[in-house]
């Protein structure tokens, strides 16, 4: 049993830790390009991104895992890394694919076209390259990927709060829309970047 608790302990902690001090949007600028595009974006709930999000980094997490156990005798295992890994984001997002065709609810239709880019983006590779560098163990690669996807949706919920605020008349125009909303994400990366214990030095 205290076994068990040490692993949800485990779990929990990555999956928080992911959340905030190390979030793959903040800190590492993993999926910035698509987080601007999916702010923007009227069509696409952020909620279901995000759940998709999660869902594919928790069903990736075990699989890099184990293929990753089995690329690290060999000698090029730095070359093999990528390309083993993309190879376990597409069985996951195949699969994904598949189960969303067979259950058919009513949202099936819109899960089915938000999947390629909710699956298939840097956010999901990075977050996978990320657990495997820093040697995570399984519990601590699902916690951490599951937190990353939270910390995707977190970082969505703040840009499209600011982008409802920075429509102020006291914004220089030249500043106005994409250029500010980034210039406030950078200021968002820096106060969260402060949670890992770095500091600017000027």
């Amino acid at each position: 049993m205290s076994e068990v608790l040490r692993a949800v302990g485990i779990f929990c902690s990555y999956a928080v830790l992911a959340v905030f001090a190390q979030s793959a949007v903040f800190t590492r600028g993993l999926g910035v390009s698509r987080l601007v595009q999916l702010v923007g974006d009227d069509r696409t709930n952020s909620w279901w991104f995000a759940l998709l999000l999660c869902v594919t980094q928790l069903l990736v997490a075990p699989l890099a895992f184990y293929a990753g156990q089995l690329i690290a005798p060999l000698a090029n295992r730095a070359q093999l890394r990528p390309v083993v890994y993309v190879a376990c984001v597409a069985v996951v997002c195949i699969f994904e694919h598949l189960v969303l065709r067979a259950v058919k609810g009513p949202r099936s239709g819109q899960l089915l076209r938000i999947l390629p880019v909710a699956a298939i983006n840097s956010c999901v590779l990075g977050t996978v390259l990320v657990e495997r560098t820093q040697s995570f163990t399984l519990g601590q690669s699902l916690g951490f990927g599951l937190g990353s996807g939270l910390g995707y949706l977190l970082a969505v919920l703040l840009v499209t709060e600011a982008r409802h605020r920075l429509r102020s008349r006291a914004i220089p125009s030249a500043f106005r829309g994409l250029p500010v909303t980034l210039v406030y994400i950078g200021v968002l990366a820096l106060a969260i970047y402060g949670f890992t214990g770095h500091s600017v030095i000027l």
